[in-house]
This record gives structure tokens, sequence and C-alpha cells, in this order.
């Protein structure tokens, strides 16, 4: 039986936490209630996830005493409690780290046999905590590392008789006995001549190849430029696929691939009632304070990299479509909003856009996903590589969290773009700086 005593960073990051820890006793130190209480007002995520610990907590209450423990519904203990043992913290035991940190070394002195592990997403509590002789964790459970995720594709060599059979029937089954994930991309290269080969992804049965869709012609005034682009334009055009991920480094595309598939199901084919486009609302260095303006207008800096995909979309399709991007804005073809807005919602008939995925926390992305409506296809596109959001790092962000949990998913797909697009310097600066 182990001792995990929480902190409050832990509980803001996912209130079911207290949930995930087995048959072992979770403890909240008294401090860390304080502190979730100047949390609760506050009309952000983190002012939502602090009123449902808070919700929680009370419904235990109800379990019996919270001081003495109750039971959880996985087998363990939760407890709630404050220690007056300082040990070496001294003078500064006043500080709410420290006070913490005394409670976990009262917990650790009172029970020598069970560990008692600080579990926290501050760096420098756990220094603090592993100079006391305390253990020390990050909170994991949602953590994908990056070097683990999933990219979506897969190269198989296989004989000259097999492409060409694919080519005649339309399909080739998997022999070999290996598992692949539905919608995973796959190219067949000719064992005889490595520069022949077919685009295919795999089945929703996950047991053979079909043909990709074929966007060698423009969408909406863009052409696939390499391999992966051509796997996106598949994923985004699929109407069987609901749920698109498209990871990369900048300049790859991700934006105005999904933008220009948007506007080409939105407008041209009109499957869909209209295209909206949000971002988290996070910036990249300090803020400037507060904008002036109405919404529209406090909006426009995070937004302008969405007009800026769409001008430059717009000027690529002007020998098609005439109506540029503010007109189709104007019509309400076209909505570019926040995120911040999007709880409660029902989002039905649409093709959602979700730009800078990555500056999200996994219980954000859930909460956009669980908006989608029937006849909805949502895209998250992102770059783990470049995060805003102090909340999140590589591998605790929203964005790894969807695609490793939706891959085995038949309405799911995940490409990985690798080759940068934007511009000859914009390639050499994402690679070598």
């Amino acid at each position: 039986m182990k001792n995990y005593i929480l902190d409050t960073n832990v509980l803001l990051h996912d209130p079911n936490s207290i949930l995930n820890f087995a048959d072992n006793y979770v403890h909240i130190p008294i401090e860390v209630i304080e502190e979730i209480d100047r949390f609760k007002r506050e009309s952000t995520e983190l002012g939502r996830n602090a009123r449902t610990v808070s919700r929680l907590l009370d419904g235990f209450r109800g379990e019996g005493s919270l001081s003495e423990g109750v039971k959880l519904p996985n087998g363990g203990k939760l407890k709630i409690g404050f220690h007056k043992h300082t040990g070496e913290l001294g003078a500064n035991g006043h500080s709410v780290d420290n006070r913490i940190l005394s409670y976990a070394a009262g917990i650790q002195k009172a029970q020598p046999k069970n560990a008692a592990i600080m579990v926290s997403k501050d760096i420098n509590l756990r220094i603090k905590a592993d100079a006391l002789g305390l253990l020390a964790e990050d909170y994991e459970t949602d953590r994908v590392f990056i070097t683990d995720l999933y990219t979506g594709m897969f190269e198989l060599t296989v004989s000259p008789e097999k492409i060409s059979s694919f080519r005649a029937n339309g399909e080739l089954e998997m022999t070999g006995g290996k598992k692949y994930f539905p919608n995973e991309y796959c190219t067949l290269v000719d064992e005889t001549n490595p520069k022949k080969a077919a685009l295919t992804k795999v089945d929703a049965t996950g047991t053979k190849v079909i043909p990709i869709v074929d966007s060698r012609e423009a969408i909406w005034g863009i052409k696939p430029r390499n391999r992966e682009q051509h796997y996106a334009f598949d994923a985004l055009l699929d109407d069987r696929v609901k749920l698109v991920t498209l990871m990369g480094k900048a300049g790859t595309g991700k934006t105005l691939l999904a933008m220009a598939a948007g506007l080409k199901r939105t407008v041209l084919d009109r499957e869909f009632r209209r295209l909206v486009v949000a971002r988290p609302t996070i910036s990249m260095g300090k803020e400037l304070g507060f904008l002036p303006g109405s919404l529209e207008e406090k909006l426009a800096p995070w937004m302008q990299p969405i007009h800026d995909a769409l001008e430059m979309l717009s000027d690529l399709n002007m020998g098609q479509d005439h109506r540029r991007s503010g007109d189709l804005m104007r019509s309400g073809s076209i909505v570019v909003e926040a995120l911040s807005y999007i709880r409660g919602r029902s989002i039905a008939n649409q093709f959602m856009i979700i730009d800078e995925a990555q500056n999200l926390t996994p219980l954000e992305a859930k909460t956009i996903i669980t908006r989608v409506g029937h006849g909805t296809k949502i895209i998250f596109t992102g770059d783990p590589y470049q995060i805003d959001n102090p909340y999140v790092d590589s591998s605790s962000n929203g964005f790894n969290y969807v695609i490793s949990r939706f891959r085995d998913q038949p309405i799911a797909a995940h490409i990985e773009l690798q080759k940068g697009e934007r511009s000859e310097l914009a390639e050499l600066a994402a690679n070598i700086l």
C-alpha cells in the first residue's frame, strides 16, 4: 500500500486524477483545498476543473469522514488532512509548497513501511521533495511520450505481382499475421524497383489495404507536394473518417491542407453547413495587456494566421471561384472563433478545424470532441515541439493524447507531415535552429 500526496496542479490538470492511483491511499493536504478554492470563481478551464474537484470531493464526503479516509470506487482510499511536522523546512514552513511537503514528510515518518510519494507537475516542488528525502513523481497517467507517438504510416516492400494485383483489384490482403490500425497509411514499394510505389491505406477491418483518394488535381488550388500530403488529403476528404489529426513541424502545410479540404467540402460540395476554424488563445511571448474593441477585434491577433491562410487560398483559387475569404466569412460559410466559448455547444453538420491543438490539455481536447454533433468532421492540427501553454509539455498535451487514444478507431486517421513546404528558408530554420 502506497501513500500518494497530490499537489494542486495535478487536480487542476485532471480532476479525475484522484481515481487513477489503483488501490492505494490518496492524500490531499488541506493547503491544496485552499488553493483550489482560489481558482473556483475563474471562467477559465482551470476554474472549471477547480469546481469539478470540489464537487467530486463533496460527493465523497457522503461516503464517510474525509479526515478519517473514505473508500474510492477503485479500491483505494482518499484522505484530506494536515500535519504540523515541519522538520528540515524550518522557518520556511509558512509557504504553501513547504506545508504540503511537511504533510508528505509527516506521512512518511508515521508510516515508514509504506512509500510516501509526492505527485506534482511542478518541477521545483519535485526537486525540493527529493532534497528532503521524499519520493516525487510527475502525474503521468495521460502522458504520451513523443518518441512513442503513433506516426500513422508505414512502408511495405512487396513483389511486383502484388502491386499489379492491388492496382487490378483495388485491394490487397495483408499477410504475415501482423495487426495494423484502421486508416493507417501504407506505401507499397516494389522490391525490384524501389522507385515504383503505390499509396494505400489499411481498411476499417485492419486486414487489407485499399486505394487512397486521388488528389493530384488541385484541392481548392492546393496540390499535394509529397507523400504525406497525399495521405492528409485522403483523410480530410474521406467521409467515413470523422476525426483527423495532422501533426508536423512549422511549414509542413497542416493548416493550409485542412482549410483547403474544408473549403472544397463546404463551399463547392456543400456537404457541410459551414467551415469552423478555432484555436486556443495562448500567445507565444508576453501579453500586450487588455485589447480594445469587440470580441472579434480582441480575437484578431490570435486569428490572423487563419486569415493569412484564407487569403492565400483565395489567391490560389481565383480562377475557379471568385468569392474571396472576406465574402465567405460575411456570408457565414467560414466562421473563425476562440475555443473559450465552446463548452455547452452541440456542433452539427460542420467541418471543424482546431488549429494549434498542442496547446490543449487532455481534458480540453475531450471537451472539444464531445461537442461534435451528427454530420460534423473535426480536424486537429498541431506541432508538439511548439507549445506555448505553460501547463502542458510535449508529452502531456491533449493533441498527443487524442492521437494515442484514437489510433485503433475506424473513424479516426492520423498523419505525421514530415517535409516542410512553406519555403526553403522555413524548412531550413525548422531543421537547424
